[in-house]
């Protein structure tokens, strides 16, 4: 595809954008909330310098469904669907797209992270809680879309590999990118980032939030890799005095100091990535080795990748952490978990039962049970309800005397009985 095709496909898209905008408002709904959060983002949609995250097309939709009826919104879908994947493969395909694509990810993952947090510290049904479930749910599902259109441009496009074997047997660098600058228009819905909106004022929206929608669905891919429950290994022992380990972690430490130095973070995320999967006694090495080098946001994200790990890994892994003293990044890793499918949110409960992590099973189901809904959470239980039913009930009970309600009621509509 030529550069000029390329824009064609990116303009065509932004002028659908536009002329779904004509028929909203700008003070109500989700494209009230777009345009309070984030005015510069989607004036750059509306420009063809950005593409928006597909859930943001969506909740135009939904504000057009509400304006001009469900029917119009359902034939305008597929139209907005044919013209959104045309205007990312051009976008994604233009030189630099690879690395910008990367650069987004990297950030969306510590977006995820940090709506995760905010969900363990709201409060009961507040609209903090409401609004972190929304970012979760959004950032899940924008860090699935972006793995799936890196995904696309490497199949398309050579991709040089990054790293040779030096003598010494040391990964060296054979290419080297420019420092880039965080994208823009990736706060839409309130993902808050704590950066403060460039751009004039805009209508609030109207009284009230618009109801947040349900969870994205389960993010597809190689990192969730949906492997069948195994029966989980006792707890790895870290490796505290494994100067094997030792060296491991200050190899990767400094890499990515280096990386991040150059700006190369889409190759720092490829060695995030091969660390999560080291044996588990070595994570906890490596996850105080980030933190005593200041790499915060790189031990954010191993955690992240850590999170994807099969029951058994994560069961694993988490006994690891919580071995090595490590209380707070078990406790982060567990609470990444609940991005997964309920089938094995269940099987990674059973596998750290089996292991001897009662108190990291306990904290995995009241993390989802405070996440997602109370009909997600009934779920869980399918597989074996004798054991998980009360499990889940304590959890929702820990969560407040309404989610217990909830969930009791979503169980006896599952047919899953409750004792």
């Amino acid at each position: 595809m030529t550069v000029h095709q390329h824009a064609v496909e990116v303009r065509a898209f932004a002028r659908y954008l536009r002329d779904l905008a004509v028929l909203l408002d700008p003070g109500r709904g989700w494209y009230g909330v777009f345009c309070a959060r984030d005015p510069a983002g989607m004036r750059a949609c509306f420009e063809g310098s950005e593409v928006p995250p597909w859930d943001v097309v969506e909740s135009l939709l939904q504000d057009l469904a509400a304006v001009r009826g469900a029917g119009q919104a359902a034939e305008e879908s597929v139209r907005a669907a044919a013209l959104f994947a045309a205007s990312a493969a051009a976008h994604d395909g233009r030189p630099g797209g690879r690395q910008a694509l990367a650069d987004r990810l990297d950030m969306m993952l510590r977006e995820q992270s940090d709506a995760v947090r905010r969900l363990g510290d709201a409060d009961g049904e507040s609209d903090a809680l409401a609004w972190a479930r929304d970012d979760h749910a959004r950032a899940t599902a924008r860090c699935v879309e972006l793995r799936d259109r890196l995904a696309a441009v490497e199949r398309t496009v050579p991709v040089p590999d990054p790293w040779f074997r030096g003598q010494d047997g040391a990964d060296v660098p054979t290419v080297s990118a420019p420092r880039r600058g965080k994208p823009r228009g990736a706060r839409f819905a309130g993902l808050d980032t704590g950066d403060e909106a460039e751009a004039d004022p805009v209508p609030s929206p109207g009284p009230g939030l618009p109801a947040a929608p349900a969870p994205a669905a389960a993010p597809r891919g190689a990192r969730f890799r949906g492997a069948p429950a195994e029966v989980a290994p006792a707890p790895s022992a870290p490796e505290p005095d494994d100067p094997a380990a030792h060296r491991a972690a200050g190899d990767v430490v400094a890499q990515l100091v280096r990386l991040r130095a150059e700006g190369r973070s889409g190759e720092a995320h490829v060695v995030l990535c091969e660390a999560a999967a080291w044996p588990a006694g070595r994570l906890p090495v490596l996850a105080a080795a980030l933190r005593g080098a200041g790499l915060e946001a790189d031990r954010a994200t191993l955690l992240w990748e850590m999170s994807s790990l099969t029951p058994a890994e994560l069961a694993a892994a988490a006994g690891a952490l919580a071995a090595a003293g490590l209380a707070d990044d078990c406790g982060q890793l567990l609470r990444l978990g609940v991005a997964r499918p309920a089938a094995e949110v269940a099987d990674a409960v059973v596998a750290l039962d089996r292991a001897g992590l009662e108190a990291e099973a306990r904290a995995l189901l009241e993390a989802f049970v405070r996440v997602r809904t109370p009909q997600e959470a009934a779920r869980i239980a399918e597989g074996g309800p004798r054991h998980l039913v009360p499990r889940l009930l304590a959890a929702a009970r820990e969560v407040s005397a309404t989610r217990e309600r909830d969930l009791v009621h979503a169980l006896r509509v599952a047919g899953v009985a409750a004792p």
